[in-house]
């Protein structure tokens, strides 16, 4: 039998309704990010099994200045990566490079792509750093929310998106009413803040655009001396 490898793997991009479909089902949040503008579908076999979905940041007035001189359309975010467990070993790394070379070639105005990496929900990184990105920032992340039935939600969903299907879905399972609630009163109901880092990590398209950078690069040791090394949300020993 043939040995399926990373090599097996197709990438073209694809309609946002495709993307959006995989990540709902695939991504550790189930949720697509509205910002998205150009998807990429990893196929194995023909079929879908990954997506890359890239787009602006939520606010690229502050993002912007991280690399000086950089043009309003000069940089994209990788708003969501989300791949099944029947892709090969390597998958992630093989795609990106895949993906970032289409971005080149028919988007030369690219410099630089922008990622962030939860340790609360996903991992701290690992593919990012075997991918070519520089880590830029290691940050204290709070902001996820845990109840006793394990579900876990962001604290601004459940304070500004209360009545989305995953909140109303949380106060059905217990017992409680949807409506608007403060933090404080979430916690009475059992949730908790999950500690955890986010890590932001940089890719440039332009290496000259490397030099332009206004932030320090953080060696990846950096990682594991703050205690941010996580994966799924527990410490990486």
């Amino acid at each position: 039998m043939e040995t399926v490898s990373a090599k097996n793997i197709i990438v073209k991009p694809i309609k946002s309704s495709a993307a959006n479909a995989l990540v709902r089902k695939v991504h550790y949040s189930g949720k697509v990010v509205n910002n998205s503008v150009l998807h990429f579908g990893v196929f194995l076999n023909g079929k879908l099994e990954g997506v890359m979905s890239f787009g602006s940041p939520m606010d690229k007035r502050k993002v912007l200045p991280l690399v000086k001189d950089t043009a309003w359309n000069g940089m994209l975010e990788l708003n969501r990566m989300a791949f099944s467990d029947v892709l090969p070993r390597n998958s992630e790394s093989r795609a990106l490079s895949i993906a970032f070379k289409l971005i080149k070639k028919h988007y030369p105005h690219i410099e630089w792509i922008l990622s962030f990496s939860d340790g609360s929900q996903c991992g701290d990184g690992t593919i990012y750093r075997a991918s070519g990105f520089v880590l830029t920032q290691i940050n204290p992340n709070k902001t996820l929310i845990e109840f006793p039935d394990g579900t876990r939600i962001a604290n601004m969903t459940l304070t500004a998106n209360w009545n989305i299907d995953t909140v109303a879905q949380l106060c059905k399972r217990l017992g409680v009413e949807v409506k608007p609630r403060s933090i404080s009163e979430w916690r009475a109901l059992g949730g908790k803040e999950l500690d955890g880092y986010q890590l932001r990590y940089i890719y440039f398209l332009n290496p000259e655009a490397k030099g332009r950078l206004t932030c320090p690069i953080l060696p990846f040791s950096e990682i594991q001396k703050r205690g941010a090394g996580m994966y799924k949300g527990e410490k990486r020993a």
